[in-house]
């Protein structure tokens, strides 16, 4: 067999060839999904400018999961995020003149909601989004160690919506937020940062603090639901 035996002794001269190739590769998919991105960008900004109501129905479809998603662990209430949803389209509609297109649409449509969120709670002299501030007003870097997937994705892997939806809600706003936006709409931290008009090392302070608050709050919802299936068990075996 000397290909094979050829093959051996190439990785064993060349070990890092194929790595090599890979990031080269890996780097080429990454421009050409930068550069399509750009483009589509380019592409909404125009159709905004020219208020195309065909388009506006593209991206309401697009984005109507993830938006009302926000909104609704933004505010903590269905009828409120509903009534911000309609107004964060309108305010897309008539306001869309203004994205350029240089920054990604996501990141621009979830600072048109949030502001009305700080909008609606400063009309209703609610702790408007003061409640938003990081509770341990301490911008350093929190750091817990996070060893394969965080307890959030276990979670969320595991259980149903409505229940993950419950957990959230019991968190710090500031920490919800960068949590919904982390790891259900996949949002770089750098992009989260733009939505928040936050620093950086307070998007990743709340992050890890979110993760570590988060923590207990799964725990015990397991927990549980562990008692209730051996009650039910028991209950069954009697």
């Amino acid at each position: 067999m000397p290909v094979p035996e050829e093959k051996s002794l190439a990785a064993r001269v060349f070990p890092s060839q194929g790595r090599v190739n890979n990031g080269v590769q890996a780097l080429s998919i990454s421009a050409a999904m930068a550069e399509l991105n750009e483009q589509e960008n380019a592409e909404i900004a125009r159709g905004l400018k020219r208020q195309d109501p065909e388009l506006l129905d593209r991206l309401i479809e697009t984005y109507q999961h993830r938006l009302m998603r926000y909104l609704t662990f933004l505010t903590g209430k269905r009828e409120v995020a509903e009534d911000l949803f309609q107004e964060t389209w309108m305010r897309v509609l008539l306001r869309g003149a203004q994205y350029n297109g240089k920054a990604r649409f996501d990141t621009w449509l979830f600072t048109i909601a949030r502001n009305l969120v700080i909008d609606l709670s400063r009309k209703r002299t609610m702790a408007s989004l003061d409640e938003l501030q990081d509770p341990t007003r301490d911008d350093r870097p929190f750091e817990i160690a996070i060893d394969g997937p965080s307890p959030f994705e276990q979670f969320c892997s595991r259980e149903d919506a409505a229940e993950v939806s419950a957990v959230l809600l019991e968190l710090h706003a500031s920490y919800r937020e960068v949590l919904v936006l982390r790891f259900h709409d996949e949002m770089a931290l750098e992009e989260i940062a733009a939505v928040t008009k936050a620093p950086l090392s307070t998007v990743k302070s709340r992050l890890y603090r979110g993760l570590a608050a988060l923590k207990p709050q799964i725990e015990k919802l397991r927990n549980k639901r562990n008692l209730s299936r051996h009650e039910a068990v028991a209950g069954g075996l009697s």
